[in-house]
């Protein structure tokens, strides 16, 4: 049981906050928030997202939180119900931090060119990052998809987010004509996000873009054996 649900059932105080804690008779996800009040939940999520990338979400307590977020425990009970619901907050945010990063060369993948400006980008978000951090929304899964199937399901449905315009530029590339027709575009597009999720993992242990690489290479070279005749010239990968 999370510190946040563990201090409203005992009905204890927060170190931050002097007020009793008291439960809204409103659930949380039914309240609507004023601007202010949006604001002051998405510093929350900032804050939390800040330290789950860097703790993992088992080390990252709701007091440090509150004290990142600059709010008190009061505010947190409104805003969220419980660590859990914090959590699938976080997956939201990263998610979303993760395909406006790769916009717009991720909704443009529909060609060899774009595939490898595509590749490039991610290998030199790696390297700004120095190798660190892995991929936001993978460490959360390896932590706790098997504990919460909600947070779960948001992870899931992250993944999806993130294949889905893999998918649509391959399916167009094959439209166009430069696949073959028999080309397998949807196992082709989950094959690069595989490629991709086991490559920031490698990446994050060995502090070095080689597996990568590797791993997103290998999968554009096979993909550019459906190219037809009438596919434009491809770049040469760097080896």
């Amino acid at each position: 049981m999370d510190q946040l649900t563990t201090d409203r059932e005992k009905g204890r105080r927060s170190p931050t906050d002097h007020q009793p804690v008291v439960a809204d008779a409103v659930p949380v996800a039914a309240r609507k928030f004023t601007a202010k009040g949006l604001a002051t939940r998405a510093r929350i999520i900032d804050a939390a997202a800040e330290l789950v990338f860097a703790h993992g979400v088992a080390r990252t307590a709701i007091e440090d939180v509150q004290r990142q977020a600059g709010v008190s425990a009061s505010q947190m009970y409104h805003y969220f119900a419980d660590k859990s619901d914090l959590i699938r907050a976080v997956i939201g945010h990263q998610t979303e931090g993760i395909l406006d990063a790769q916009r717009p060369v991720l909704d443009e993948l529909d060609s060899f060119a774009a595939l490898e400006r595509w590749r490039d980008l991610l290998i030199d978000l790696q390297e700004q990052r120095h190798c660190v951090g892995g991929c936001p929304i993978g460490s959360i899964a390896a932590e706790i998809a098997d504990q919460d199937p909600h947070s779960r399901a948001d992870l899931a449905a992250g993944f999806e987010r993130w294949e889905a315009p893999i998918r649509a530029g391959l399916a167009r590339m094959r439209a166009r004509g430069d696949l073959r027709p028999d080309t397998d575009t949807d196992t082709l597009a989950l094959a690069l996000l595989v490629a991709l999720q086991g490559g920031l993992l490698l990446t994050q242990t060995r502090r070095n873009t080689l597996a990568l690489r590797a791993g997103l290479d290998t999968v554009l070279a096979q993909i550019r054996t459906q190219a037809t005749d009438f596919a434009g010239t491809s770049p040469t990968l760097d080896q």
